[in-house]
C-alpha cells in the first residue's frame, strides 16, 4: 500500500518533516489556523493554504487505501486476485483508476452477458478470444457455434450474439480502454447546445447557448454550469459530441490482433456494440460529472475569494452609529447602536410620503444624532436607497458635528432578520428592525456581522445553488474560519456565532463563553476562560491565542502573544528593564532585540519574529483602512445614466467572467473580462476584489433586461489601487 506521507511530499513539494509533524498536528486536534499561527517551528513555517492542501490531500488517500483494502479482499474472496492485478490496486492514485480496475469483478445485476454465461456460452467466448490471437489459416464461426447449440440456444445466430454479449462486456470493462476514451472525450470532444423549439428568441435567460459550441476542454466553468440548468430546467438540449469513427477505429487497433477476415468482422461487430452499448453513455457521464467537479471548484474558489474580502472589508469602527434600512411606502425603519453595536433606539420615519412627513423625518433624525453623539450612519442600498441618502444629506446640512455617511450593501440582511439567531438575539423587534441593525453593525465591523449570515445568501457567489453543497459548505466555513482567526475576536463583545468561528471553539462553548459572560461580567483576563463550562486545556490552547481582551490585567491579553509565550515577553521585558505590562509600548526597543538569545525547544525564530511584531503593534486591526464610494448626484434609476458617464462605484461580486459594480442604483452593471483593464486579463480576481471602489465609464444600457454594461479601461485612477 501506499506510504502516504512520502506520496504528500512528493505531490505537494513538501519535506517529509513538514508533512509529518503537520499530520500529527492534525491528529492531535489542532485546528489549521492554529497550527499555522502557533507551531510554524514544527511544519516549517507552512501556511493556512498549505495546510488545507495537505488535510484535504490526505483524507483523499486514506479513503482511497480504506477503498482498495475493501476491493483487494473483494477480488481475493472470488479467487480472481493475481500479483499483477494486486500491484496495480496498490499503487494507484486516483479513484477513477481504482474503480476502472474493479469494475470487471464488481458485482452485477443481470446482464446479457451473465445470460449468455448461464446458457453455457462463455467457452465459446474464450474460444473466439483464443483465434483472436492466432492467425489460423481456415476458421468457420458458425460451425464452432453449431457445437454450443441446446434448448436455450436454438440457433447459431443466437450462439455468436452470445458469444459476443460475454466479451463485449469483458472489453467495455477494460481499464485501458476507458481511460482512452475517457481522455479523448475530454481532448477532442465538444459541448453542443440548441435551445428547444418551443422557447422564442429572446424569451429565456439562456440566449447566448441557443446555438452553442465549445470544446470540453476549453469550456468555462461558468458556462457548464448554466449548461447544466438550462438542461435540468428542460430549455436546453446539450451533447457531447465526438468523433465515433475515430474511437472505433483506435479501440479496434487495441482489440483486434487476428487478420482472419471472418474474425475480424466478428470483433467489429461486437466492439461497436460493447461501445454503444455499454461504455458511451457512461464515459460521457464521468467525463461530465469530472468536468462539473473541476467547474465547481473553480466556482468555489471564486466565491471564497469574493467572500474573503467581504469578510476582510475595512471596518468603519465601533462607534455610535445610525443605521437606516430604507423604504417608500413603509418608510425608512432607522436604529441606533452604541459604539459596541448594542441597540439604543428605533424609530420609522417616511421621508418620501410628503412634505409634512419629510419635515417631520427631518427633526427625528437631527434630534437621534444629536442626542446619541452619532459619527456613522449607514443606509441600506434597497429601495429607495438613493432618495434616501440625498434626504439625509439635507438633513446633514442642518447639523453641526457631521457624521460619515456611508451606503451600506443589505445582501442578506432580510434573511439574517427572520433567522433563528436574529429572533434569539431581538426576540421583541419587529423584522424590519433587525434588518437595520445589521445594515448598521456590518458597517461597524463587516466580520462580526457577516458570520451571522449563511454565506449563500451575501450575494457574492457564482452559481452557488449549482455547484456540490456539501463542498461549498465546507469550503465556505473554512474561508469564514480562517478570517476570524486572522483578525483575531474581542472576547468582551463577540456573539457567540462570531466565537463558533475562533479556533477550538465549538457551538456549545461558544454559548457557554457568552452565557458565563453575562453571569460574571466582562472577562479580565485570558485565564478565565478556563472557567467556562467545557472549555478545557485543549480548548484553550487552541483559542487563546485568537481571543482579544480590551483593557485587561495584561496589555499582552490583547493581542495575538499566546499565553504560552508570556514567559519569553517577560525574560525580554527584564533584558531591556521594564516591566512586563509596559511592554507593548516600546516598539523601538523591540527593534534591537537580538531573537536567538530567546529560542528554546519550542518557540524558535519564526513565533519570536511574530511576537515582536505584534509587540510593535498591539491590537492592531489586520484589516485595511475604511474607505467609501461617492455616488454620483442625481444618478437614482437606470434611466438615469448616459452612455459615456463615468462614475465611482463598489465591486460587490467577481466572477469567471468580469465584475459587479454598484454604482447608486437598484441595478449593479457589469464590467466584462474584457474591459477590467487595457492589458489581458485571464482571471478576473487578479485585477479586481469584492470591496474595491472603482471608476467606471457606462458602455451600454439595456433598460428592458435591467443590464448595464461598463468598462474601466481608460478612466481615473481607480482608488482601490493609489
Amino acid at each position: 500500500m501506499l506510504n502516504i506521507p512520502q506520496v504528500l511530499a512528493q505531490e505537494l513539494s513538501l519535506k517529509p518533516f513538514q508533512v509529518q509533524n503537520a499530520l500529527d498536528l492534525f491528529a492531535e486536534g489542532a485546528t489549521i489556523p492554529f497550527v499555522a499561527r502557533y507551531r510554524k517551528e514544527r511544519t516549517g513555517e507552512m501556511n493556512e493554504v498549505q495546510l488545507r492542501d495537505l488535510a484535504e490531500r490526505y483524507t483523499y488517500l486514506t479513503e482511497l487505501e480504506a477503498r482498495k483494502t475493501t476491493i483487494l479482499d473483494a477480488i481475493a474472496a472470488s479467487g480472481k486476485l493475481t500479483d499483477e492485478l494486486q500491484a496495480k490496486i496498490e499503487t494507484c492514485l486516483q479513484k477513477t483508476e481504482l474503480e476502472d480496475l474493479y469494475l470487471p469483478y464488481r458485482p452485477k445485476r443481470r446482464t446479457k452477458a451473465t445470460i449468455a454465461r448461464e446458457k453455457g456460452l462463455e467457452p465459446l467466448a474464450e474460444l473466439i478470444k483464443s483465434l483472436n490471437t492466432k492467425n489460423v489459416a481456415l476458421v468457420s464461426l458458425d460451425k464452432e457455434a453449431t457445437k454450443f447449440l441446446s434448448e436455450e440456444v436454438k440457433t447459431v445466430a443466437d450462439a455468436l450474439s452470445g458469444a459476443g454479449d460475454i466479451l463485449a462486456e469483458e472489453v467495455s470493462e477494460k481499464a485501458n480502454l476507458r481511460a482512452y476514451v475517457r481522455d479523448y472525450l475530454i481532448h477532442n470532444g465538444v459541448f453542443k447546445s440548441q435551445i428547444k423549439k418551443e422557447y422564442l428568441e429572446g424569451t429565456t435567460k439562456f440566449e447566448t447557448y441557443r446555438n452553442f459550441s465549445v470544446s470540453v476542454q476549453d469550456i468555462a466553468p461558468h458556462n457548464l454550469l448554466a449548461l447544466l440548468r438550462g438542461e435540468n430546467e428542460k430549455i436546453l438540449a446539450l451533447e457531447l459530441a465526438f468523433d465515433e469513427t475515430e474511437v472505433l477505429s483506435n479501440i479496434a487497433a487495441q482489440e483486434i490482433k487476428t487478420k482472419v477476415p471472418e474474425i475480424r468482422e466478428f470483433y467489429h461487430q461486437m466492439l461497436k456494440d460493447a461501445f454503444n452499448r455499454l461504455m458511451k453513455a457512461s464515459l460521457i457521464g464521468e467525463v461530465i460529472t469530472q468536468k462539473k467537479a473541476e467547474a465547481d471548484i473553480e466556482s468555489i474558489k471564486t466565491f471564497e475569494t469574493n467572500l474573503r474580502e467581504l469578510l476582510l472589508s475595512p471596518p468603519a469602527g465601533m462607534k455610535p452609529t445610525l443605521a437606516i434600512d430604507p423604504g417608500f411606502r413603509t418608510g425608512c425603519k432607522v436604529a441606533v447602536l452604541d459604539e459596541t453595536g448594542k441597540f439604543l433606539d428605533y424609530q420609522a420615519v417616511f421621508p418620501h410620503a410628503s412634505a409634512n412627513e419629510r419635515s417631520q423625518a427631518t427633526k427625528t433624525i437631527k434630534r437621534l444624532i444629536e442626542e446619541y453623539k452619532i459619527e456613522l450612519i449607514a443606509i441600506g442600498n434597497g429601495t429607495a436607497s438613493r432618495e434616501t441618502d440625498e434626504f439625509v444629506s439635507e438633513v446633514l446640512q442642518t447639523v453641526e458635528q457631521k457624521p460619515i455617511k456611508v451606503i451600506v450593501n443589505e445582501s442578506g440582511a432580510s434573511i439574517y432578520s427572520a433567522s433563528k439567531v436574529a429572533i434569539t438575539e431581538f426576540p421583541d423587534l419587529d423584522i424590519t428592525v433587525r434588518g437595520a441593525i445589521s445594515i448598521g453593525r456590518r458597517l461597524q465591523d463587516p466580520l462580526a456581522e457577516l458570520v451571522k449570515i449563511d454565506p449563500k445568501s451575501i450575494g457574492v457567489g457564482q452559481y452557488q445553488h449549482d455547484v456540490d453543497q456539501k463542498l461549498l459548505k465546507k469550503k465556505l466555513d473554512e474561508i469564514v474560519e480562517s478570517c476570524v482567526n486572522y483578525v483575531g475576536v474581542d472576547l468582551n463583545t463577540a456573539s457567540k456565532e462570531l466565537l463558533n468561528f475562533v479556533s477550538g471553539i465549538s457551538p456549545t462553548v461558544a454559548n457557554n463563553i457568552v452565557t458565563y459572560r453575562n453571569q460574571n461580567g466582562a472577562f479580565k483576563s485570558r485565564q478565565q476562560l478556563l472557567k467556562v463550562t467545557k472549555l478545557g486545556p485543549k480548548a484553550f490552547e487552541q483559542a487563546a491565542g485568537f481571543l482579544r481582551i480590551r483593557g485587561g490585567k495584561n496589555p499582552l491579553d490583547n493581542t495575538a502573544v499566546h499565553p504560552e509565550s508570556y514567559s519569553v515577553v517577560e525574560a525580554i521585558a527584564a533584558d531591556i528593564n521594564i516591566s512586563p505590562v509596559q511592554i507593548t509600548q516600546v516598539a523601538q526597543k523591540l527593534k534591537s532585540i537580538s531573537l536567538k538569545k530567546y529560542v528554546t525547544a519550542t518557540i524558535g525564530e519564526p513565533t519570536l519574529r511574530d511576537i515582536i511584531s505584534e509587540l510593535e503593534k498591539p491590537g492592531r486591526d489586520p484589516r485595511a483602512e475604511f474607505k467609501y464610494a461617492t455616488f454620483r448626484e442625481g444618478i437614482k434609476e437606470i434611466t438615469d445614466l448616459q452612455i459615456g458617464m463615468e462614475l465611482e462605484g463598489i465591486i460587490t461580486n467577481v466572477a469567471n467572467f468580469g465584475a459587479f459594480v454598484d454604482i447608486g442604483i437598484h441595478e449593479n452593471g457589469l464590467v466584462h473580462i474584457s474591459q477590467l483593464s487595457n492589458h489581458f486579463v485571464s482571471d478576473p480576481k487578479q485585477v479586481v476584489k469584492v470591496g474595491q471602489i472603482v471608476r467606471v465609464k457606462v458602455l451600454d444600457i439595456n433598460e428592458k433586461q435591467k443590464r448595464i454594461s461598463l468598462s474601466m479601461k481608460a478612466v481615473k485612477v481607480q482608488r482601490g489601487e493609489e
